[in-house]
């Protein structure tokens, strides 16, 4: 029977080939196009568009919605800390604030058009904000920041999902060849199957359930002591 620390071992290593096949998925984002590295990004372009209404580019700041999405869709594929691309794309979407522009994104995020039109105005001209136009446009960035936010959790559990589902087939066959290289009877074929399949969904919490193992193993050899 092995022992606590072997099994230890095996569990960090199990994860660790996880680990492996997670790397080789995402090193697919060097495909054409970012490869799987745009799974979930259709749920960033779906608020994207309902918060860039058809535009003729210099109406919206001279930022156009097709700019926006290639600079979003640049961040997302790269991998960018989701802090980040969330502040990137509020930025953006404000730099398109103008009073032209004020009534589509009013109707998108439930502000006073009227309201924000004059605070787009405001702002293009450098006139101070009244209180009401403060609290219009302070609700309007909380709104954007919701939006933003949901679209944003939705694309990452879409895009973790896609990798693990990819990452599943990588595993086994990186198990496989590993069973095939290693010396006669070491393990069998289906073996190396078996741990391939069940190293994806271990490999996040493998580092944590190793830990516990080897914490067990030592608690024991203590009382065995």
């Amino acid at each position: 029977m092995p022992s606590l620390t072997m099994l230890s071992a095996d569990i960090a290593a199990v994860g660790a080939l996880g680990t492996a096949a997670f790397g080789l998925v995402d090193a697919f984002k060097a495909l054409p196009g970012g490869g799987i590295s745009r799974a979930g990004f259709k749920f960033i372009r779906q608020i994207i568009v309902t918060l860039t209404p058809p535009d003729s580019g210099i109406d919206a700041g001279g930022l156009s919605r097709e700019s926006v999405l290639n600079t979003l869709n640049a961040h997302w594929i790269n991998g960018a800390d989701e802090g980040s691309q969330l502040a990137i794309a509020k930025s953006l979407i404000k730099l398109r604030l103008t009073p032209t522009t004020a009534p589509g994104l009013a109707a998108a995020t439930g502000v006073s058009a009227p309201v924000l039109t004059q605070v787009a105005t405001n702002i293009a001209d450098g006139t101070p904000l009244t209180t009401q136009q403060t609290d219009a446009y302070g609700r309007f960035d909380l709104m954007l920041s919701t939006l933003l936010d949901q679209a944003y959790q939705r694309a990452d559990q879409r895009y973790r999902n896609t990798a693990k589902t990819a990452a599943i087939p990588v595993s086994i066959a990186l198990a496989l060849v590993a069973a095939w290289v290693m010396p006669p009877n070491t393990i069998s074929l289906s073996q190396a199957a078996l741990l391939g399949l069940i190293a994806t969904p271990v490999a996040p919490i493998a580092k944590d359930i190793a830990s516990a193992v080897s914490t067990g193993a030592q608690a024991l050899q203590t009382l065995k002591g």
